[in-house]
Order: C-alpha cells, then sequence, then structure tokens
C-alpha cells in the first residue's frame, strides 16, 4: 500500500488518475490531457503501475490505460480507519445501540 501512497503524492498522477475516473484513456489521451511529454508520462504511469492504481490493456497498436477501484476501494478503507472508521455500531438519528446519543462533530 505505501507504492499507492507514493504515487498520488504526486499532482501529475493525481491529475491523471482523476482523468481516468471518466474511462479508459490511450497514453496518447492521457499525455496531452496532463500537458507532459511521452516520457515523462511513460515515468508516471510506470509508478501507477507499481502501485497497482491503473491496469494497462493492450488494443492493436495502442495501449489502453484504466483505473484499477479495488485498490482505491481498499486505500479509502485504510484512510477512514485513521480516523475511526465509520461506526456501524449506531442505530439510525444518531442513537447508539444502549440508548444514548451519540455526540456529533457538529455539537463539539
Amino acid at each position: 500500500m505505501q507504492e499507492a501512497y507514493k504515487a498520488i503524492a504526486d499532482p501529475t498522477r493525481r491529475r491523471i488518475l482523476k482523468y481516468l475516473r471518466r474511462g479508459e484513456r490511450t497514453a496518447g489521451e492521457l499525455a496531452e490531457h496532463a500537458g507532459i511529454s511521452r516520457t515523462a508520462l511513460s515515468h508516471h504511469l510506470t509508478m501507477l503501475k507499481l502501485a497497482d492504481l491503473v491496469r494497462v490493456e493492450r488494443r492493436g497498436q495502442f495501449q489502453v490505460y484504466s483505473l484499477n477501484t479495488t485498490v482505491f476501494q481498499d486505500l479509502m478503507a485504510e484512510i477512514l480507519d485513521w480516523f475511526g472508521g465509520i461506526d456501524d455500531s449506531s442505530g439510525e438519528n444518531g442513537v447508539a445501540p444502549d440508548g444514548e446519543e451519540e455526540e456529533r462533530i457538529s455539537d463539539l
């Protein structure tokens, strides 16, 4: 998972990932959108592939890139855990199972 954090630390790689949210893209499309050379793009895509954040599929003479959403889900679950995660123990309306009302951030 450490590779994923390194990969998303770079603003160019985040821009590439955001663009891929809209669907599959070729390397040429990614380079044009990111405003970088193909050499620089190759470096960024290598980092994203090593982190398993993108997948690549050869289609004829093109390589088509897409997001690996499974890794994003794992990454988000880990980040949520840092902040206490999502507490499923409360009932609706913020009432805990023991009948006491939960303290809400807005009440602090």
